[in-house]
């Protein structure tokens, strides 16, 4: 879609940090539509951490502006809920007071019982609703993942930013988990922005995959939207996302990518319509 009509809009954001002679990324732009769930990809070093983490408000760009819902980011927000790549729950609190206490910030107003009935519906959302009192101690690393994120969905954020939240999970956890995302997504029409390396995750879970030139001065190269239904055809637009890691994101450093990027659409034959801009 266009930057102009986006939820979010990121436009010319740039990072340099002291001493050194080049930005690690410069003239990244782009824009999420309200209920759309975009992957950001690209090899280490590129800057997707810190871009999440401006889109956050717990960094600053060095130029550029982030506006979401047509209001500029100027620091945290609970309109943004953030799953990182560890759990960071609080391991002295149960499950429920967990994420209980970011509901209350939220609604600081609320009595126990809307708090609690809050806790509980996300909860029975991610499937832990026998594990509600129990401390993380106890939970498996997926299941410490599942709380992050239903604490993220029980603030109801106008937007949800995700960094690798299913890496460290072996692979039957971390597909049982996608389910789940993509499922909960479905239900509240959550607009989501998550970092991934995992090819196949990008294209599971997200309507456009952004791919990053490798720093420094690296940019978004491109804009590639998902093509595919759920049934998709799947390997098309999965060689070409690794044809860009592999053999072409090295050429576009030091800024040779366009700042705008140009917006492909793999596996769409000539004479079908494009999708909607």
């Amino acid at each position: 879609m266009s930057t102009e009509a986006a939820f979010l809009r990121v436009e010319g954001l740039a990072k340099t940090y002291p001493g050194s002679s080049e930005p690690v990324f410069d003239s990244v732009n782009f824009g999420i539509a309200k209920g759309e769930f975009v992957c950001i990809i690209g090899h280490s070093g590129c800057g997707k951490t810190t871009i999440l983490n401006v889109l956050a408000g717990l960094e600053q760009a060095s130029t550029g502006h982030v506006f979401m819902d047509n209001r500029e980011v100027a620091g945290p927000s609970l309109e943004r809920g953030v799953v990182f790549q560890g759990h960071a729950l609080m391991p002295w609190l149960s499950v429920r007071k967990n994420i209980a206490f970011a509901v209350r910030s939220k609604w600081p107003d609320w009595a126990a019982d809307q708090v609690d009935a809050q806790v509980e519906k996300y909860v029975k959302l991610v499937g832990l609703t026998g594990a509600i009192d129990k401390k993380p101690s106890a939970l498996s690393g997926g299941m410490k993942q599942r709380v992050g994120i239903a604490r993220a969905f029980a603030i109801e954020p106008k937007m949800l930013l995700l960094d690798e939240p299913f890496g460290a999970l072996d692979a039957l956890t971390r597909g049982t988990i996608q389910d789940e995302l993509l499922r909960i997504c479905a239900e509240t029409h959550q607009t989501v922005f998550m970092i991934t390396h995992d090819v196949d995750e990008a294209i599971l879970l997200a309507d456009t995959i952004l791919l990053m030139s490798n720093g420094p001065q690296a940019r978004i190269a491109e804009v590639v939207r998902n093509t595919m239904a759920r049934d998709r055809e799947y390997y098309r637009i999965r060689n070409h996302l690794v044809d860009f890691l592999v053999a072409r994101s090295k050429d576009l450093s030091h800024g040779k990518a366009p700042a705008v990027p140009p917006v492909v659409e793999p596996g769409r034959a000539a004479d079908e319509p494009a999708l909607s801009t």
